[in-house]
């Protein structure tokens, strides 16, 4: 007990950093958002016909993108809604930067009844540092 009562702060440091380190997965396993990485997410292109789905601003999205994205950016996606139903049915995998503004847009897409939503885990950034082609 002396052990924990002398080392709280490092206790909640390191309790905290779990927490921000596993939480974010665990939030999405929790609400049915599934993480793929880029080479996942090149198979459901490749394989499952999936719509890459970029929610970053045009400004970032100029600045490269994966092939054939379509661009809603965040703010814009609760009003673009209807331009997307003829996808409902399909896979659909979100991208970002690095995966938190597509993970907030994997959730409005699952409230508005698309089944099969993807985050690309990591963003834009995780791509390219797999690598993989991008356009401009």
């Amino acid at each position: 007990m002396d052990f924990v009562v002398q080392n709280i702060w490092l206790i909640m440091l390191t309790a905290v950093s779990g927490f921000m380190l596993f939480g974010s997965g665990l939030m999405g396993r929790l609400s049915g958002i599934k993480q793929v990485g880029p080479q996942e997410a090149v198979m459901l292109f490749n394989h499952q016909d999936a719509l890459v789905l970029d929610v970053r601003e045009p400004s970032e999205f100029k600045d490269g993108h994966i092939t054939k994205a379509k661009l809603v950016p965040l703010g814009q996606l609760r009003n673009q809604l209807g331009s997307l139903e003829k996808y409902k049915d399909k896979p659909v995998v979100v991208v970002c930067r690095t995966g938190s503004r597509s993970s907030h847009a994997c959730g409005i897409l699952r409230k508005a009844g698309f089944e099969n939503v993807s985050n690309l885990a990591g963003g834009i950034m995780a791509w390219e540092q797999a690598g993989l082609p991008k356009e401009k």
